[in-house]
């Protein structure tokens, strides 16, 4: 009988730590989930560093032929519309072009959908449209224009901690 009592106290202490230190945390993110719900998404759901994986197809060059095309790329979204990142894209024919710098704005709807404008050079503009999931920790975005690139992404936001 005493052990029984130990156990239930060690449970019941397990219990109310879990609580402090994080664990069953169902109740504050189904809050956060609902108060994003009630009032959408803005830039500020976008806001620090996300690891994007890209793939798909692109003009080799101005006027060449259409290329496959996988990247990875680190972008900084400010919270507040623009963002800046660094890309690393290997063309099927152009090849590996490292450390690619640019930059870009980007608009967000109360529905989590959004577009960015991204320049990665002098006399290059490429839209994506994207959509946020998963409380702002994920983007899937595809390439909207210029039509020949068909290229989509998943980024993650990247926990610095």
């Amino acid at each position: 009988m005493r052990r029984m009592g130990s156990v239930a106290a060690v449970i019941v202490a397990v219990v109310a730590l879990g609580g402090v230190w994080g664990f069953g945390n169902e109740r504050a993110d189904a809050a956060a989930e609902n108060e994003m719900e009630r009032r959408g998404c803005s830039e500020a759901t976008l806001r620090g560093a996300y690891g994007i994986q890209m793939q798909g197809t692109r003009p080799s060059g101005p006027g060449g032929p259409i290329e496959s095309a996988v990247g990875v790329v680190i972008r900084h979204y400010d919270g507040r519309g623009e963002f800046s990142q660094v890309d690393n894209v290997k063309g099927f024919i152009s090849g590996l072009v490292p450390d690619r710098e640019g930059f870009g704005t980007y608009e967000v709807n109360a529905n989590c959908t959004g577009v960015t404008h991204f320049q990665p050079g002098p006399g290059i503009s490429i839209e994506e449209r994207f959509v946020i999931v998963n409380k702002g920790r994920e983007v899937l975005s595809m390439v909207s224009s210029p039509p020949p690139v068909m290229i989509t992404t998943t980024q993650k936001k990247i926990d610095w901690r």
